[in-house]
């Protein structure tokens, strides 16, 4: 059962490149929506991220001890691909912000306002950005619903998929992927081990 939207992959990338980089609220903008669609973050992951969350782990970025749905259940680690990282890193070194909460508010003359944003601005920079590309009726949760989709499309194994967005049931990454195990054709149907065509069956 299909719950919710999906992006394309076109869509996402005109997504998280509507807004204007060269303005702070643009380059802020663009930072958290990277993150929602890369990472699959939901937007109250999202505006609790603090820097200290960005690690590196294997050569490579993430954001460790992320805790799941309303801040309670299991620690997780989040890759971040190095196009998010650049997007992150152009939106701390334009607001010089070294410590605490990663997204904060901009005021409408470009400054830094308070050390936070609010789980309510998130719904009204996606509002916006989906307005500008021509997309109706999109929620932060469709982000995380359409990075799933992606890293489908992408070949992506369906175990990773639950590490990455902290799903305790394999039911749940399914629904997010509109799709449900397969047991005609299953994926353990040819795996090597199978007798040749035209061997007798067991004895």
């Amino acid at each position: 059962m299909r719950l919710g939207n999906w992006l394309t992959a076109e869509q996402s990338q005109k997504l998280w490149q509507a807004p204007d980089n060269q303005r702070m609220k643009g380059k802020r903008d663009r930072a958290l929506l990277a993150v929602l669609l890369a990472c699959g973050l939901r937007r109250h992951g999202a505006v609790r991220l603090r820097l200290e969350h960005l690690q590196q782990r294997e050569d490579h970025w993430a954001i460790v001890d992320l805790l799941g749905k309303g801040g309670r259940g299991h620690i997780r680690t989040v890759p971040i691909p190095n196009w998010v990282v650049a997007e992150l890193n152009d939106w701390l070194r334009a607001a010089e912000i070294d410590r605490g909460r990663i997204f904060r508010k901009v005021t409408k003359m470009g400054r830094i306002w308070g050390d936070s944003m609010t789980e309510k601005a998130v719904w009204h920079v996606l509002k916006e950005c989906a307005k500008r590309i021509g997309v109706a009726k999109l929620a932060p949760h469709d982000l995380r619903r359409t990075c799933a989709k992606l890293c489908q499309a992408s070949r992506g194994e369906l175990e990773q998929f639950q590490f990455l967005l902290g799903h305790v049931s394999v039911q749940t990454t399914e629904r997010y992927l509109g799709c449900k195990q397969r047991i005609r054709s299953a994926v353990n149907d040819r795996i090597g081990i199978e007798p040749l065509p035209g061997a007798t069956g067991p004895r």
